[in-house]
């Protein structure tokens, strides 16, 4: 079985993380092991499902910190965690789920849910039972990325987050929809982190689902300064990708539609490696760059790709291109298309 497993991230520098494949095993030794993968990297649970013979699975297990990042797939499969499994529980941990295909139920101290896949979280308390109905689309595989958090890492007392328990968590919306894409950020490229930023993923992470879970709680004013400081950043961040292409875009007008000052907002950025300003201005390069090197925009003008990404002087922008990429936009167009046919 120790095939199955590959262990990486210690030697090569990059995220600490696991591995797991079930098709390296023979087909009547793939379910067994899923099973105990289960009970160590979630929790215990009594598990069935109809591809007990052949069962096809994959995981990835990501140290992040104070947090553990696991993106699975798997077959349509029912999951129960009754009392006799809770009470040999190590630890007490939550359990928090984004299921990213399929359709999913989840039972919970006395709650029960359907979850949209892509649309919802939900939170699970590994020291309380629970059972869990997971059906893949069609032959296909489900796929959930979940989050273990230990009870101690979250500022809310368990009876108080009990009200949560399986019950849906918009993923796609406000500060839900920030962790979803740093979770999803994550899970699909941990190649781009190194070693050294596991902890700083993990508080991110943290720092967001307290600030959703503090919103559904209408507990907002109790969280600590890190915590609210992480949260407004990173909905300013999302506020200036999707507004990128807007002219009005500035530091103050970020400020305006956070109803903060601008001094606030400089003071978001103390510390980092932008201002705010530079920020809008990176990340406005960027999209340039994508799109002269992209063969859909070809026959577009250097000054439309410009102005759609909020450069109204060509000639400025120009020298800012220069500055970042070495090349004048026409140069870097030229060279990135004769790549692509070469």
């Amino acid at each position: 079985m120790q095939e199955s497993i590959l262990a990486c991230g210690e030697a090569s520098g990059v995220l600490p993380n696991l591995l797991v494949d079930t098709t390296v095993l023979a087909p009547a030794d793939r379910f067994e092991f899923w099973h105990a993968l289960v009970a160590q990297e979630t929790a215990p649970a009594h598990i069935s499902s109809a591809q007990l013979d052949n069962f096809v699975a994959y995981a990835q297990a990501i140290d992040l910190g104070p947090i553990r990042l696991t993106s699975l797939r798997y077959p349509s499969l029912d999951s129960t965690r009754p009392a006799q499994l809770v009470r040999r529980a190590e630890a007490d941990v939550y359990q928090l789920a984004l299921p990213l295909t399929g359709r999913n139920v989840l039972t919970q101290d006395r709650n029960e849910s359907a979850f949209e896949a892509g649309n919802h979280f939900t939170l699970l308390d590994t020291a309380r039972p629970h059972v869990a109905r997971h059906s893949a689309d069609g032959p296909g595989l489900a796929a959930t990325i979940t989050v273990q958090i230990p009870h101690a890492a979250l500022p809310f007392a368990p009876d108080l987050l009990r009200r949560l328990l399986a019950m849906t968590m918009p993923s796609h919306l406000g500060v839900g929809g920030l962790l979803a894409n740093h979770l999803r950020s994550v899970a699909a490229q941990p190649e781009q982190y190194g070693q050294a930023d596991a902890e700083v993923l993990g508080r991110v992470a943290l720092d967001l689902l307290t600030a959703m879970l503090a919103q559904h709680l209408d507990v907002e004013g109790t969280l600590s300064p890190e915590a609210r400081h992480t949260a407004l950043r990173a909905r300013v961040v999302d506020f200036i990708d999707r507004h990128l292409g807007s002219a009005e875009l500035s530091p103050r007008s970020v400020a305006a539609a956070h109803h903060i000052s601008l001094r606030s907002l400089h003071r978001l950025f103390e510390g980092e490696t932008t201002t705010a300003a530079e920020l809008i201005r990176v990340k406005r390069l960027e999209q340039c760059r994508r799109d002269l090197g992209s063969p859909l925009h070809l026959r577009q003008p250097v000054h439309a790709i410009a102005a759609r990404w909020g450069f109204a002087d060509k000639a400025h922008f120009s020298r800012l291109f220069r500055a970042r990429f070495g090349l004048s936009p026409q140069a870097y167009r030229a060279a990135a298309h004769q790549r692509s046919r070469s």
